[in-house]
């Protein structure tokens, strides 16, 4: 594998803005076999079979993180995929799904404030690695749940430019 850069990159323009807009978990598995890849490995550009994937709306406080780790002592570079949520109020129902994150390694489609999406834990799903569950002190405190998930891959999370809403079967929220 040929490891010379290919493109430079100029000065982009400031329009960017941060964070997510939602999240769709996707029991692990169901992608296998799924997936077509762009020419480059880095893009998804269609899901086949219509996966479920469950729909979590967000608003502030949420955002995801790709850490670069690599050893120049044992020749290994892999990508650490961290997708922190803030979840509000608690519910009963809601305690019943987090459990059963906390339990499996679901992919996680991301959706962010860009209008990009892409999939982390693609190959390995993802574990929920930190969170809590708190009623606040005070009125005006977080009544809900923050959970911290980390993918590791061989890649960044890849962008995804199929239609999520014509190749997934997506259950919304109540």
């Amino acid at each position: 594998m040929a490891c010379d850069i290919t493109l430079g990159r100029g000065l982009s323009c400031k329009d960017a803005i941060g964070g997510l807009k939602a999240v769709y978990f996707v029991n692990y598995g169901d992608l296998d076999g799924a997936l077509t890849y762009a020419a480059d490995g880095q893009e998804i550009t269609a899901v086949a079979g219509a996966p479920s994937a469950f729909k979590y709306e967000l608003h502030l406080g949420n955002d995801l993180t790709q850490n670069i780790i690599s050893s120049a002592e044992n020749g290994t570079t892999y990508f650490e995929q961290v997708v922190n949520l803030t979840l509000k109020k608690l519910t009963k129902e809601d305690n019943v799904q987090i459990r059963t994150l906390a339990y499996g390694h679901p992919h996680i489609i991301i959706e962010d404030n860009m209008g990009n999406f892409m999939i982390a834990g693609v190959e390995h799903g993802c574990d929920v690695t930190g969170g809590t569950a708190v009623t606040g002190n005070d009125y005006g405190d977080l009544n809900g749940y923050t959970l911290s998930f980390t993918g590791r891959e061989r890649s960044l999370a890849n962008f995804y430019t199929g239609d999520i809403d014509t190749e997934f079967t997506v259950v919304e929220g109540v």
